[in-house]
Order: structure tokens, then C-alpha cells, then sequence
């Protein structure tokens, strides 16, 4: 196992898209929705062999929070008076965890970060917790003991954590953590809002894993998608999240930023604030919100693929002319994109662009994009370093 991943060390060795498309009325649809929509019949994942799941924190006020688990087929629940910060043991399945969660909601983090020693990216997680724990740790971002071990090194997940798998809460358990611990070592973990984030925020539970709805769901009666409420401590962490960022002079986003994005005079801020807020809008509200329905419908920045072709009826593979404006508009000199799987971590464009999203099952791994010394290589599944450029 690597203790270090470095590039130094190496060279010495549309769910909503399908709903708010606007088009001639409100009630049409597109074909790039009714893509969107394809798998919709879909079968859910299978569940997986037990139901437990937790644990979930609810702030029933500023003092208050209730934490509770499915355990064994029960709700298990206690109910901690919290002055500035809560702090226990896990009491299901993670009794020899510890979780520090402070009582004021998480700050909104600043979107442009300049000074990253290296970044290493990665995306698509959808739940499958085993994959990302080996992969952080042959990269050496984590320990044996699952804590951060990447100093000042900057780690991007580039979306969709949620949905298919049966580990989400695990994923987003640990993620949260290592933000708190990469952050006092002088190191960052960014948390990109995917689609399917977006999807579970706003109700769209067509492709979670059966292990919620007839577990927690069913036990509890509490919805999936208030399990991460405003109320709710993930909930409260998710929406302090960006859908695009910038570390260095380069733009990570999950779909892509499509040229209609420019066209729209949009920034940054405007993206990721309005995708921010778009989590608690009534349907009424973004069926009337022009700009909200762009970044939520297939050719917005969350669902877009036109970097690795065209679709069809909806929008022509985008150029690297345009790639090379999408960079100019917002300051950067290359962007990273999952959400359109493909056989391997490649460049695009000519070094411009960088697909990550790969099939981490048929290769039983994840692949990682890293950034050092202004070059980039792709992190297999062994931790080994191959150059993109």
C-alpha cells in the first residue's frame, strides 16, 4: 500500500431535466427528457443484505438533536443536549466510530481556491463505500484507520455520491469527516453537487437502492429526501456545497459547463447559489424560474455530456472553441467532468477538458485524475501513475 501518492514520487520512480425542459409549454417533452427519463421503468439496485443504515441527525432545535439509526430492524434513537458541539459514538454497526458535529450550520466555503499543491479528483461514488475507502487509501489520501494522510492536498468528488449503491450515509459520513481533518492539516476535501444529489434533494428517488425504501424509509416513515431536510445535519452540509469550483486554474463541475451557460451571463456565484437555494423551492417555483430550470434540465451544467459527443435534437458535441471560451469566461485553463462513464480517466480536447467517471465495477476500482506540478496523471486502481499530458 502507497502511504503517499505524488507525482514527484512517480517521476523519480436528467430526472428534473426531464420535468422542467422548457420548450413551446410547460407540459412538452424533449427528446433529450425523454432521455433523461430512459431508465425511469428502471428495476431499483438490489438491497443489500441487511437494512441497517444511520446514523441520521436531526436538529429539533439549536440545542436539541435527535440521532437515530436503523438497527436490526428497529429505529434506534437518543436525544443529546448540545452547547456547542455534538459528539458520540456510533451505537449500530459503528460503535468504534466517534462523530464531532458542531451545532451551528456548516459555512458556505469559498468556491475558487489558488493554492493547491496537488488535487486529486475523483466522482460518480453512487454508495459504493468499499471502492472509495481502498482507493483514498492506495492513493494515500487515507490511513488504515480511514483519517486523513494528504497534508495540504486538495480532494475533489466530483459529484453524485448518492443513489444505485447501498452505502451513501457511509460515503457522506466519511467525506464529512475527512473535510474536518484535511481542513486542519492545511489540506481540503470539496464535495461537488452532482445531479442526483439535486434529485434526492428535491424528492426524485427513482434510482435509490431498495435498502432504503424498505429499510429506514419504510421504518421510520420519514421520506428519503427529508433524511436530508434542512433540519437534518447532512441536509445542513449539503447545502453548503458548490456545483462548481475552481482550485488552481481549474474548473471542476460534474455534467459540464455548457456554452449556454456564457450565453446566460452566468458566474460562478450565480450557479452555485441558485443550484444552492434550488434544494427548497416549491415545484411551482422552478417551473416559473427560467434560470433554475436551465440548471437542472439535461444541457445545464449537472446533466450535461456534450464534451463527449452530441445528443441528439438537443445539442451538437461541444467544440474546443467553445471549450476554450467556457475557459476564458471563468478563468480557468482546464475543466474536470464526471457523469458520463468511459473505459478510463482520459483528456479531451487537447488537454482542455478531463473525463473521470469510470466503470468502477468492472474494473473493481475507481480511477482518480491528479494534478501536480502542472501536470496531470490518471491514479488507477493500484495507485499507480500513468501521464495524461
Amino acid at each position: 500500500m502507497r502511504t503517499l501518492l505524488t507525482a514527484t514520487t512517480y517521476l523519480a520512480l436528467s430526472s428534473l431535466a426531464a420535468v422542467f425542459l422548457p420548450s413551446a409549454s410547460l407540459g412538452s417533452v424533449t427528446a433529450d427528457s425523454r432521455l433523461a427519463a430512459s431508465t425511469a421503468t428502471a428495476p431499483l439496485p438490489a438491497a443489500a443484505d441487511s437494512l441497517d443504515d444511520g446514523p441520521h441527525v436531526y436538529w429539533q432545535d439549536d440545542t436539541t438533536a435527535i440521532v437515530f439509526y436503523l438497527c436490526d430492524g428497529e429505529v434506534a434513537k437518543r436525544a443529546f443536549q448540545v452547547a456547542d458541539t455534538l459528539r458520540f459514538e456510533g451505537f449500530c454497526t459503528d460503535r468504534a466510530t466517534e462523530y464531532v458535529i458542531p451545532a451551528r450550520a456548516p459555512e458556505i466555503e469559498p468556491h475558487v481556491f489558488d493554492d493547491a499543491p496537488r488535487i486529486l479528483t475523483v466522482s460518480d461514488i453512487h454508495g459504493e463505500y468499499e471502492y472509495l475507502v481502498e482507493f483514498l487509501q492506495v492513493a494515500g489520501v487515507i490511513d488504515e484507520d480511514l483519517r486523513w494522510n494528504w497534508g495540504d492536498g486538495h480532494l475533489v468528488v466530483d459529484g453524485d455520491t448518492f443513489d444505485r449503491g447501498d452505502k451513501v450515509t457511509e460515503c457522506l459520513w466519511l467525506l464529512y469527516r475527512l473535510e474536518r481533518e484535511a481542513k486542519a492539516e492545511g489540506g481540503r476535501v470539496h464535495f461537488v453537487l452532482g445531479n442526483h444529489e439535486l434529485m434526492v434533494m428535491l424528492g426524485d428517488n427513482r434510482y435509490i437502492n431498495e435498502k432504503y425504501t424498505n429499510g429506514i424509509v419504510r421504518s421510520t416513515r420519514i421520506k428519503h429526501e427529508d433524511l436530508y431536510g434542512p433540519q437534518m445535519e447532512l441536509g445542513r452540509w449539503l447545502r453548503s456545497k458548490h456545483a462548481v469550483i475552481k482550485v488552481n486554474d481549474i474548473l471542476f463541475v460534474h455534467g459540464g459547463m455548457p456554452p449556454e451557460a456564457i450565453e446566460r451571463g452566468l458566474s460562478l456565484d450565480d450557479i452555485n447559489g441558485t443550484l444552492r437555494r434550488t434544494a427548497d423551492l416549491r415545484s411551482y417555483e422552478i417551473a416559473f424560474s427560467d434560470t433554475v430550470k436551465f440548471l437542472l434540465r439535461g444541457d445545464g451544467p449537472l446533466w450535461f455530456r456534450g464534451y463527449h459527443g452530441a445528443l441528439e435534437g438537443r445539442y451538437p458535441e461541444t467544440s474546443r472553441e467553445q471549450i476554450d471560451a467556457i475557459l476564458e469566461t471563468y478563468d480557468a485553463k482546464a475543466i474536470v467532468v464526471g457523469h458520463s462513464e468511459h473505459d478510463q480517466v482520459e483528456a479531451l480536447h487537447d488537454g482542455k477538458a478531463f473525463r473521470i467517471d469510470v466503470p468502477v465495477k468492472t474494473l473493481e476500482s475507481f480511477q482518480g485524475l491528479l494534478w501536480e506540478d502542472g501536470r496531470f496523471y490518471r491514479v488507477i486502481g493500484t495507485g499507480d501513475l500513468e501521464p495524461i499530458r
